[in-house]
């Protein structure tokens, strides 16, 4: 295998790395003959350069180029213009292929795109005969990047028409065999920029070029054309080369700084510009700012009929703009074409289409509402370089009515190669809307020139029309001054109705900013069917049983010692409230109502509370027993005949009843919605409608109380072994302070869907660390330690605690 086969092994890595999006009726067409497309579309002034890594280019992350979609609708207009006719290709149709080459960015992968088979596969084959998936490729536009296609297109014979690449290295066919041009070359413009000067007497010129090859080379041809003429040039300067995003580093702009002071100073009131229209922005920004008046600015064919720069309309106080471009060339049908927003289209019938895959950058969304913008702009330049991609759609058309010898009726369908294909092309003469199309020796395909002068509609208004979703706000005392502000994320702006106002969107609805229209949210909340939801009910219920069965096990035991020792009677004030909020947590699913919301707010927390309330009071009755009984002993003896544990436990509830009494007040029991901030297209129900604020309101008790049962048990950690009931009142405080707080920091931080599964978690594993943290132990020892369970075992440990105390 030979280094050139290496290297296209090499670059078929770069073809499987691609992604294949949708695919856009923009840029695909099915036919029997393919037309490639390469298009700028979106442009930085020099493309990012990936050195570590094989990466094309995302352009639609560039600048959109109204131009560039101009064209490439010219082209559109063209293939179906032919597919519409019955004598040209009777019988036949032309599809295309087209990709955003992004100015000079991303050149090589659409060649191979276009010189690969279906799935991006680029076999080394010892001839050229099947590679190419296209027939004809138009573009690009500019003459660096029509070079390095050309070089790969060169390889294969597959002809390529450029509409925009003027170089005069093109023009050597040793090198470049494959290269038309429907473009007049540099040095027939360059001709024309002299005559227009010499014409009108103009000798004392200025030239500023860019910093890249276009620039340098048509100063270099300019200097050679003015060496036999009386013009001089006072200075030539090379403009900056922005950075990407049009962001001009402090180099650069003291370099414009520079450029333009001098400018200022010069007596010379001509200035020649060669440069691509990205580079001259900042320029005329800078321009602008100061007070430049009575210049001639003589504008190269890249940026003479740039809608971004005319839409400047301050500059036309700085001088007159001349331009020399191609002459126009009105198209019928094509301005209504280009402004006609594309249908998707049904695929085609397998047999009809030859190109299967897709390949990025095949994507322009905001190319129809950017040119919507520049539409009076583009009506008043012509159908200037739209003429030359039409042509050029056409003279490949005409090719293959001659080789595949059709009639008036039909045209046979074979296999057409491209080198076939580019001598037929080199050999068109025809008359397409009263102008002659024909090849001569350079490869050309001669198109007249014609100098145009830039015009501006004079505008006298106060403030500019908004933009769809802006409302107007009044400036001043002038009621016909204001201001554009974009409409906030929930609103919408009717402009029928009201422009100077945002309306909200209804309670069901939610849009994004500068929306005109709402949209519906999709309602979230937890659901039966949902597995998170399953695994949380499963697992309450299976604690309801054990609960359940907690409770059947203490009753039917109910006068040994353990029962008597976890709290008697106040046991049963302990689990029925386990119960009851069990039984509870089916209300934190489905669709919230004011019932299922009462009973979240009510119940359940007055069930958890009377719980938490029991399991501190015994906390505290463990110290009395072991530390306080004997210290105490009349504070002691009057905790126990007055019951006060039961008094405590009634306060608290009290407590909370009231708490929930003022909760209801404040919030109600009616459902409340907020957006998901993850995705403004959900809305989320809950019970509250300050969720964080409630969250911590209900919870303050609960705390306390867990809290104060935390520490009493904590002081009894050195309680006789077998007596450990401190030591899972601990375990059952300290797993509930630490899940409540840590869902009280997650809620700080996240708002979205995710809380009310969590908060649901939290309060199930809440309910299974007390039932079984707690009553688990105690039901081992019933069933499995019988002997440990009688009034001497028990007297027997707290006698030896205490001694060992003594």
């Amino acid at each position: 295998m030979g280094p050139q086969s290496r290297a296209v092994c090499s670059l078929l890595l770069l073809l499987q790395v691609l992604a294949e999006p949708a695919e856009n009726p923009d840029f695909h067409l099915a036919g029997d003959y393919l037309l490639g497309g390469l298009f700028t579309l979106h442009a930085n002034i020099k493309g990012i350069i990936h050195l570590n890594f094989l990466q094309v280019p995302k352009c639609k992350e560039y600048e959109t180029k109204v131009l560039g979609y101009r064209v490439m609708q010219a082209m559109r207009f063209a293939v179906e213009e032919i597919n519409n006719q019955s004598t040209l290709l009777p019988g036949v149709l032309l599809g295309y292929e087209m990709v955003d080459v992004c100015y000079t960015s991303n050149n090589i992968q659409p060649v191979l795109y276009f010189l690969s088979q279906e799935n991006y596969f680029l076999p080394v084959q010892e001839d050229y005969s099947h590679y190419a998936r296209v027939v004809a490729i138009t573009g690009p536009e500019n003459s660096e990047s029509t070079v390095t296609v050309a070089h790969f297109l060169s390889l294969f014979l597959l002809p390529q028409i450029t509409y925009g690449a003027i170089s005069d290295e093109l023009h050597d066919k040793l090198r470049f065999p494959v290269v038309l041009r429907t473009v007049p070359g540099a040095d027939h413009q360059i001709e024309a920029m002299v005559q227009l000067m010499l014409h009108f007497l103009w000798n004392w010129i200025i030239v500023l070029v860019s910093s890249d090859d276009y620039g340098h080379d048509n100063s270099q041809l300019l200097s050679q054309h003015l060496a036999s003429s009386d013009i001089c040039i006072t200075f030539q300067e090379a403009l900056p080369t922005p950075q990407p995003s049009q962001v001009v580093t402090p180099q650069g702009r003291k370099r414009l700084k520079a450029i333009v002071d001098k400018l200022q100073q010069s007596s010379a009131r001509v200035v020649v510009v060669f440069s691509p229209d990205l580079a001259l922005t900042n320029f005329f920004h800078k321009v602008l700012c100061r007070n430049f008046t009575g210049v001639i600015w003589i504008a190269s064919e890249f940026w003479a009929i740039n809608p971004v720069l005319h839409n400047l309309t301050e500059l036309h106080h700085t001088g007159t703009f001349l331009g020399i471009t191609t002459q126009s060339v009105p198209i019928p049908g094509f301005s209504e074409f280009r402004m006609h927003r594309t249908q998707a289209r049904p695929p085609a019938p397998a047999s009809n289409r030859t190109g299967l895959g897709v390949t990025c950058n095949q994507e322009c969304d905001s190319c129809l509402d950017t040119t919507a913008s520049f539409n009076t702009i583009l009506r008043l330049s012509g159908e200037r370089v739209v003429y030359n991609v039409y042509s050029a759609v056409y003279a490949v058309a005409h090719a293959p009515h001659s080789l595949l010898s059709c009639s008036q009726t039909n045209c046979p369908k074979r296999v057409v190669y491209p080198w076939w294909l580019l001598q037929e092309i080199q050999k068109v003469n025809f008359t397409l809307l009263s102008h002659r199309i024909f090849s001569n020796q350079r490869g050309d395909l001669p198109m007249p020139l014609e100098v145009i002068q830039w015009q501006w509609i004079p505008v006298s208004t106060c403030s500019k029309d908004c933009q769809p979703g802006q409302k107007k706000k009044a400036v001043g005392i002038h009621p016909c001054c204001s201001e554009c502000l974009a409409c906030p994320p929930g609103t919408f702006l009717n402009a029928t109705e009201d422009e100077f106002e945002c309306q909200p969107c209804p309670s069901n609805k939610w849009s994004h900013r500068k929306d005109t229209s709402c949209f519906k949210q999709q309602l979230a909340f937890l659901k039966w069917h949902e597995a998170p939801t399953i695994l949380v009910a499963t697992l309450a219920a299976l604690g309801f049983l054990r609960t359940l069965a907690i409770l059947v096990i203490f009753g039917r035991h109910f006068h040994i010692t353990v029962v008597r020792s976890a709290g008697g009677s106040m046991f049963f004030l302990m689990v029925t409230p386990l119960l009851v909020a069990y039984m509870m947590v089916p209300v934190y699913v489905g669709l919230p109502a004011p019932p299922t919301c009462l009973c979240r707010q009510t119940f359940f927390t007055l069930c958890f509370t009377i719980c938490i309330s029991c399991i501190a009071v015994r906390s505290f009755q463990i110290v009395c027993i072991f530390k306080m009984a004997r210290r105490f002993p009349r504070a002691y003896a009057c905790w126990v005949h007055c019951h006060r544990s039961y008094v405590f436990v009634a306060l608290m509830t009290a407590l909370r009843v009231a708490m929930v009494a003022g909760s209801l007040l404040v919030t109600g029991t009616s459902p409340t919605a907020h957006t998901d901030p993850d995705d403004p297209q959900i809305m989320i129900l809950s019970c509250n409608p300050d969720y964080h604020k409630g969250l911590l309101f209900n919870t303050s008790l609960d705390l306390l109380l867990s809290v104060m049962a935390f520490s009493f048990a904590y002081m009894g950690k050195e309680l006789p072994t077998h007596y450990n009931e401190a030591k899972f009142i601990t375990f059952g405080m300290t797993f509930y302070l630490t899940s409540s707080v840590s869902l009280c920091t997650f809620m700080t931080i996240y708002e979205g869907m995710l809380l009310s599964i969590l908060d649901l978690v939290v309060i199930v594993l809440n309910l299974l660390g007390i039932s079984l943290g707690y009553f688990g132990p105690k039901c081992y020892m019933i069933l499995f330690h019988p002997e440990r369970n009688t009034p001497a075992y028990f007297n027997s440990m707290i006698n030896g605690y205490t001694m060992g105390r003594d």
